[in-house]
């Protein structure tokens, strides 16, 4: 099957433990507190014209970059075109072709090494950098996918991967160059430069930095398309959980000032009409009407509509069978070309290009055919120009080996700028042969496929719509020619073509629609382009995925769908959650802190208190009293049983994955008896049992409920929080009280992010290892939280829609028995728990 996947090969790659969240619930504590009580309305207004005044400036750059990038394609590309064509003309008589071939593959092999050399230094500017958004503003910390370094690479790259001939766009990393720049311009700062510092205490959270990013996003495809409102559309489609009016209202500002920021200098610069808004984008589809001579046209009828569906369902199979084709390519990418040196992607990256340059000239001098021009334009106009649709599309024809008055259509198609094509099939009055068509589609679709993941900057948006173009016009010739229904509008088959490809490989429904409408300027489109997206989407996703989601997939990335399967809700929260918890206590030493931290990888632990002794006290006969309520001791889940329970039916684990999720990371620790123990600590890294009291380590002959004690919860503390506390030096003596500690304000707390030292860097020899902590000050003491009983459907959506990192499970007397985090809630994993909940009924 080469369209559908096997489910051998999907349980290949699990989601990796080794993506951290991002944590946009807000931390209430106590230095969160002081901050709100100095709060007035004068301060909160200054904050959120702060905002705007950043949501306006992201807009701006996010323009400006599209600017640069566009300026210096076109500069390389005229530059190579120029060249290239009048060797060509020079060569037609001479007989020299070859030399002509070895100056457009000079020209195209240097470019495309640039561009490879530039993802050696920062790898994660490969690609079209779309998946990677998609996983941040799904909450998942890519590592480094929004540096600066990321972004000067990304430009850069691009602009040489395009110019260079590739078969690559320049609108997703557009995208991701706009995410980046909202990331990192409201943070003042960069690790790239470290010595340039300035004193800007706002947006020092998830919380903000996520939103920028989203406004910046937005700002990419709004450059990129002249799509303010699709921008808009995409943040929000692909995945800002927690959205909100005053966001959506920022969003919008930020893609507005991108796209009149690079419509105001493109427009200025290449007409030298300054203030005059005459490009809105990077990619300019022009204006779609019917020749006036021509009274039975129409740009489209009622019974269109039924060869639109049927297009429709053909994008959504040839989407599925370039996503099958291209995550073949990666995974044999990952296997055996990643594990080798770095030399040998760049190697790949020039093989690709050394093909694609061949064939493109091959095919240009070989495979075309001299058509007829149309009558409006001049005779042996073969000269090219890139000024855009103010000069007629007839501009960019090619006249290669054809006599006066036709043209090389094979030509015109593969010797220009994409836009260009684009436009010439989009736009052109004259014919382009059905066999042309049908060999460039071919030749375009497999070489893209080939092109879309070897390790340069490329997008794939351009290459799709060209490619659904040609099969869009290809079946407009075919209804004029051969069923002779002279209605048709070529025009507007060659855009719903690229409609139905672009939406069978990418998925993308509500912001895809509006962004081709708004790229056309014709809003009758709105409702053949939404069906033939909609089709498209069905039908390829009865297949496979989206490009996007197999490529996250591939990466091994926590992603959160939408919402969960409905047969989820025959979970709950406690057959989910992992019992197994490191926690701290109220007031603990430094030795016990410095030891969690470093031998767990864990984010959050909660601070509890042992009800050991308490618990008599509740015990009533057969019932536990708390708040006045009455439960029944046998429906209350408690730490103890959840993992006897979970130990009983190990066996029955369906997979090892489950298993390694659920061994119990206990060991042994030794009452504290020589001299230096933190020393001895740090040199012995194993799993600590989080515990003060030496009397009460674990032994071998405990009991689950000995070792898995009834813990009173009273809040979540971070480690980013911890690591900052020990960095500080927040302590007091056994001999003193607590009230004696130092404080710290939000502003210190915060003043590291994003970056927190890592504890193993830490020189900590200087504390007291007797020393203790109060970290009651800094927890957050009302996180979300659920009961064990809570429906997974019910538990996934808070989750979701709050944009949290950890959910705690407290049962009904108040005491935590485990905790949810992201990967609890992976497709897989919920998959994984539900065949052992059909195993064990």
């Amino acid at each position: 099957t080469i369209l559908g996947e096997t489910h051998e090969e999907e349980d290949e790659i699990l989601p990796r433990k080794d993506y951290e969240s991002l944590d946009y619930d807000r931390c209430i504590n106590d230095p969160y507190l002081e901050v709100l009580e100095s709060m007035d309305n004068k301060k909160a207004q200054r904050y959120e014209a702060v905002k705007w005044v950043m949501v306006f400036a992201i807009g701006v750059c996010t323009g400006l970059v599209g600017l640069f990038v566009d300026f210096f394609v076109r500069l390389f590309t005229q530059l190579k075109f120029r060249v290239v064509q009048s060797s060509v003309e020079e060569c037609t008589e001479k007989g020299c072709l070859a030399l002509s071939l070895l100056e457009l593959l000079g020209f195209n092999l240097t470019f495309v090494f640039l561009a490879s050399l530039l993802v050696l230094i920062q790898p994660v500017a490969a690609g079209s950098g779309i998946p990677e958004i998609k996983c941040y503003l799904n909450g998942v910390k890519v590592p480094g996918v929004v540096r600066l370094r990321t972004v000067v690479c990304k430009a850069m790259g691009v602009l040489f991967s395009v110019a260079g001939g590739l078969f690559v766009g320049k609108e997703g990393p557009m995208i991701h160059s706009g995410a980046v720049v909202g990331a990192g311009l409201p943070q003042f700062q960069s690790i790239s430069l470290r010595k340039i510092q300035f004193n800007f205490p706002y947006f020092r959270s998830d919380r903000d930095k996520r939103d920028f990013v989203s406004a910046g996003a937005a700002a990419g495809v709004a450059a990129a398309f002249g799509a303010p409102i699709g921008g808009t559309l995409f943040s929000l489609e692909e995945g800002s959980s927690f959205w909100n009016q005053g966001l959506t209202w920022k969003v919008l500002f930020c893609s507005m000032a991108a796209t009149f920021t690079l419509n105001f200098f493109r427009s200025g610069i290449q007409f030298g009409s300054w203030g005059s808004f005459q490009l809105p984008g990077l990619l300019n589809f022009g204006e779609f009407k019917c020749s006036e001579s021509d009274k039975k046209c129409h740009l489209w009828t009622a019974v269109d509509l039924g060869f639109f569906i049927l297009m429709g369902i053909v994008g959504g199979l040839l989407g599925a069978t370039f996503n099958c084709l291209n995550k073949r390519l990666a995974k044999y990418r990952m296997r055996n070309v990643h594990p080798k040196p770095k030399l040998v992607r760049v190697l790949e990256s020039l093989l690709v290009s050394l093909t694609t340059t061949v064939v493109v000239f091959v095919a240009s001098m070989v495979l075309g055919e001299c058509r007829q021009m149309s009558s409006t334009s001049h005779s042996g106009n073969d000269t090219l120009s890139l000024q855009g649709m103010s000069e007629d599309v007839n501009s960019s024809i090619k006249t290669f080996f054809c006599p006066n008055e036709t043209y090389n259509d094979m030509a015109t198609l593969f010797f220009n700028p994409q836009e260009s094509a684009i436009l010439q099939l989009f736009h052109q009055d004259g014919t382009f042969s059905p066999v042309t068509l049908s060999l460039f589609f071919l030749l375009y679709f497999l070489l893209s496929c080939w092109t879309y993941g070897i390790s340069v900057p490329s997008g794939l948006f351009v290459p799709s719509l060209l490619c659904g173009a040609a099969f869009g016009r290809l079946v407009a010739n075919l209804l004029k020619s051969y069923i002779g229904l002279d209605h048709i509008y070529s025009g507007t088959f060659a855009l719903i073509g690229a409609a139905a490809f672009l939406g069978g490989v990418v998925r993308m429904t509500i912001s895809l629609t509006v962004i081709l409408i708004e790229s056309t300027n014709e809003i009758t489109y709105g409702l053949p382009i939404m069906i033939t997206l909609m089709v498209a989407k069905w039908t390829g996703d009865f297949f496979n995925k989206g490009i996007y989601d197999i490529h996250v997939n591939l990466r091994g990335v926590p992603l959160l769908e939408w919402e969960t399967e409905v047969e989820m809700d025959k979970l709950r929260a406690s057959d989910i959650m992992e019992p197994n918890l490191t926690y701290v206590y109220p007031h603990t030493r430094i030795q016990s802190l410095v030891s969690i931290l470093r031998t767990t990888v864990h984010h959050a632990f909660p601070v509890v208190t042992e009800n050991r002794g308490n618990e008599r006290e509740f015990m009533k006969g057969n019932q536990l009293i708390s708040n006045n309520i009455k439960f029944k001791k046998s429906s209350i889940l408690t730490r103890a049983g959840e993992q006897r329970k979970r130990s009983q039916s190990m066996k029955s684990y369906p997979s090892s994955e489950l298993r390694n999720m659920c061994d119990e990371h206990i060991a042994t620790e030794e009452p504290p008896e020589k001299e230096d123990l933190l020393q001895q600590m740090l040199e012995r890294r194993y799993t600590p049992y989080p515990n003060l009291y030496p009397d009460q380590s674990p032994s071998e002959e405990w009991t689950m409920e000995e070792r898995f004690r009834p813990l009173t919860f009273h809040g979540l503390i971070l480690r980013s929080q911890l690591v900052t506390l020990l960095v500080r030096g927040v302590c007091y003596s056994e001999s003193q009280s607590s009230a004696s500690q130092p404080r710290l304000s939000h502003a210190e707390m915060s003043e590291d992010y994003p970056r927190y030292p890592d504890i193993h860097d830490l020189d900590l020899t200087l504390l007291n290892p007797r020393m203790i902590v109060d970290v009651t000050p800094y927890m957050n003491p009302s996180p979300f939280a659920v009961s064990p009983n809570t429906h997974v459907s019910q538990v996934f959506n808070l989750f979701r829609t709050m944009g949290l990192r950890h959910l705690p499970v407290v049962n009904a007397v108040g005491e935590i028995v485990g905790i949810i985090t992201r990967h609890n809630l992976t497709h897989e994993f919920l998959q994984a728990r539900l065949r052992q909940h059909y195993q064990t009924i």
